[in-house]
């Protein structure tokens, strides 16, 4: 995790936890101007000392900073001491009822996330995110570069993968700005990007069974170099003739392969795979 350090904050990096403390002191109030928070409920992942959650609740109506190491949580609170609509919880954003802290601390209110997300936990947790059905209406994150242009790919374009439909599925994501490693301390290896992700009312495309759909996505990506017909062949568990009838069925070109399908293709190829199930039963 890349977390946010005021210059005169010293603390020890915990390799641990990812830490690595942003001291550029232009980033924090980027991030807070393009989430486009004012007058909402915020959880903020990863405050670290405070810098990020000081621009946040200038703008936000009440902020929920949620931070795992209790080491920083003295001086965060400290930081933050003139602001009386933020409440800092002890906790792993991972292990938390994200729709408990909603109803406990944003009743009534629009609520969107913002922070700094562990490196190792970034797809996880924005997975679970999106599909968590708790009213969350934006997701305004920095995380690794590569991730984030892969969160941003649209299905149906070549750097588009399995985590990237999903992203698309729940939501419309959008690459605000890059952060170079110069502005943390330690300087990480990687380079960081700012990306907010706009939470859909409703999914992207309708299918009659959305495990499945995921599924068959995941199944779709798991052999890049084959056509996603064989990679579904291989790793979806079905019938290989099923398989091939619902290509078929669909109208997709047998050829094509999983960075080239829409959304709808999957959705239409789900539908003809359930279908097909079912008539077996």
């Amino acid at each position: 995790m890349s977390e946010f350090a005021p210059g005169k904050d010293l603390h020890r990096a915990k390799k641990s936890l990812g830490q690595n403390f942003l001291t550029d002191p232009t980033v924090c109030p980027r991030i807070a101007e393009k989430a486009q928070i004012d007058g909402i409920g915020v959880i903020e992942v990863g405050p670290g000392f405070g810098a990020l959650t000081v621009e946040l609740a200038k703008r936000a109506a009440k902020v929920v900073a949620v931070e795992l190491d209790s080491d920083v949580i003295p001086k965060l609170k400290d930081n933050i001491r003139e602001f009386s609509n933020v409440t800092v919880l002890e906790g792993d954003i991972m292990k938390l009822d994200i729709k408990g802290i909603i109803t406990e601390h944003f009743p009534g209110m629009r609520v969107a996330v913002a922070g700094n997300i562990p490196y190792n936990i970034t797809s996880p947790l924005i997975t679970e995110l999106l599909s968590s059905d708790s009213g969350i209406e934006s997701v305004t994150v920095m995380i690794q570069k590569e991730p984030a242009d892969r969160f941003c790919s649209e299905p149906g374009t070549e750097d588009c993968g399995a985590v990237s439909a999903l992203v698309w599925y729940y939501g419309i994501p959008q690459k605000l700005f890059e952060v170079g490693p110069g502005a943390f301390r330690p300087r990480p290896k990687v380079r960081s990007s700012v990306i907010r992700i706009g939470i859909r009312r409703e999914p992207a495309v309708v299918t009659e069974d959305r495990n499945l759909f995921f599924s068959v996505v995941r199944a779709a990506f798991g052999q890049r170099r084959k056509t996603a017909v064989n990679s579904l062949i291989s790793l979806l568990g079905e019938p290989k003739e099923l398989v091939k009838k619902a290509f078929e069925r669909s109208g997709l070109p047998e050829g094509i392969r999983a960075e080239r399908m829409t959304l709808n293709d999957f959705a239409v190829l789900t539908d003809e795979i359930a279908g097909l199930k079912n008539a077996l039963k």
